[in-house]
């Protein structure tokens, strides 16, 4: 405890637009990458400053619950990917057999390809029984777990890494595989490599997946359900900024 916390009180002003701008466009042109790696390792001092990004990210109640565990075996990643295989197969079948083609062709060759993995983890015990902020939502560390992803994710846009996140797993298999205890949440296994080249959109608007819904649609005001009293200019008439996802 600092006897004089005002001391570490700076000013609160706003970027100059030069910054602001780039903090905007590694929002809008972030991308979830695929397949699209290139095999050039990462340079030490970048995964650094990645982690370090991720580990800025905010947390209820300070506590900070997240661990970076870092693959580059090959057979461990080859592992992991026999996995997802499975998984993903059993994916496919979920959905209407009319669109089980379109599935198939969305590739996500990143566990082998990508040149580093990264599984993100949460631990709800890391900082004691009750945690300030989380007493009656025991979700927050996990959701303080994806701020720490998301800060990773724009981290490596702006150091042209490219970042795909690997959601279909059973989450036992995987920790089986990793060495993952029981306790440990896993929030999101990803992989990281450069790129030469991202979509302008999101993919899977770009292949016809979904599209992207519209932003007036989901902004109410004062009670569910009710539109917004001021209209809502898009953001592509604002600055041009390329819509991101």
């Amino acid at each position: 405890m600092h006897d004089d916390p005002n001391e570490f009180l700076v000013r609160a002003a706003g970027f100059v637009e030069e910054d602001k701008a780039a903090v905007y466009r590694a929002i809008h042109t972030r991308r979830d990458v695929r397949d699209q790696f290139l095999p050039d390792p990462l340079p030490d001092d970048v995964v650094q400053r990645l982690l370090g990004a991720a580990h800025a990210a905010p947390s209820v109640g300070f506590m900070q619950p997240w661990n970076f565990l870092l693959i580059r075996s090959p057979g461990t990643r080859d592992a992991v990917w026999e996995a997802f295989a499975r998984a993903n197969a059993e994916a496919e079948q979920m959905f209407p057999e009319e669109r089980r083609s379109a599935y198939r062709a969305l590739k996500l060759e990143g566990i082998r390809k990508a040149p580093l993995n990264i599984c993100v983890t949460c631990d709800p015990e890391r900082a004691g029984p009750v945690v300030l902020g989380r007493t009656h939502d025991a979700r927050m560390d996990a959701f303080s777990t994806v701020c720490a992803i998301q800060n990773l994710w724009l981290a490596g846009r702006a150091e042209g890494v490219g970042l795909g996140w690997v959601s279909i797993f059973h989450e036992a298999e995987l920790k089986a595989i990793l060495g993952v205890p029981d306790r440990i949440q896993i929030i999101g296994y990803l992989c990281l490599g450069y790129v030469d080249e991202l979509y302008s959109a999101p993919e899977l608007e770009v292949k016809g997946w979904r599209q992207r819904l519209a932003l007036e649609d989901l902004v109410f005001e004062d009670h569910w359900g009710e539109r917004a009293s001021a209209p809502l200019t898009p953001v592509a008439a604002v600055g041009r900024a390329p819509q991101g996802s």
